[in-house]
């Protein structure tokens, strides 16, 4: 299959990069944490509160496994990762772009961490999350993209230019 699918963590640009290279590429898109939402109902950080980290990485995975569809930029959630099956799923379908932003960065994106619906474990910061999931997305990734905190045209393009 040929779809473009971006990892990497929250704030770093999988949504808003996705949209744009879909429109460059006259790919479709998908944002799998909408899918999420839509089969449950409920916004994400509602879904983590409510039914805790576990329920909420297979809701996830169902939502990503159900996914069959050609020529999509599809967006992740920043814990897609964390379940192999949905990263196997994924892989089987098209190169898997990780997005890698350090972490001081991704803090400066991120503003509304208590609704954004970030799969992470009270007290872990950032750091810890990306410690732990840098190498799970350098092992599932077939192309390691940095330098994607230019602005927004010139990423694409430098995205594009990689693909």
């Amino acid at each position: 299959m040929n779809n473009i699918i971006l990892i990497g963590m929250p704030g770093c640009g999988k949504s808003t990069l996705g949209v744009i290279l879909a429109k460059t590429l006259g790919y479709d898109f998908i944002d799998t944490d909408l899918i999420i939402q839509k089969n449950e109902g409920r916004k994400l950080y509602e879904i983590i509160a409510e039914d805790g980290l576990d329920a909420f990485i297979n809701c996830e995975s169902r939502a990503i496994c159900s996914i069959d569809t050609d020529n999509t930029v599809i967006a992740t959630g920043g814990s897609a990762v964390l379940d192999k099956k949905a990263m196997e799923h994924l892989k089987s379908m098209g190169k898997v772009v990780y997005i890698d932003l350090p972490p001081d960065i991704i803090k400066r994106r991120i503003n509304n961490i208590n609704t954004r619906g970030i799969v992470m474990e009270k007290g872990e910061s950032v750091e810890d999350v990306y410690k732990h999931r840098a190498p799970l997305y350098e092992e599932y990734a077939n192309i390691i993209f940095k330098g994607a905190d230019t602005d927004t045209e010139r990423a694409i393009e430098n995205l594009i230019d990689i693909l």
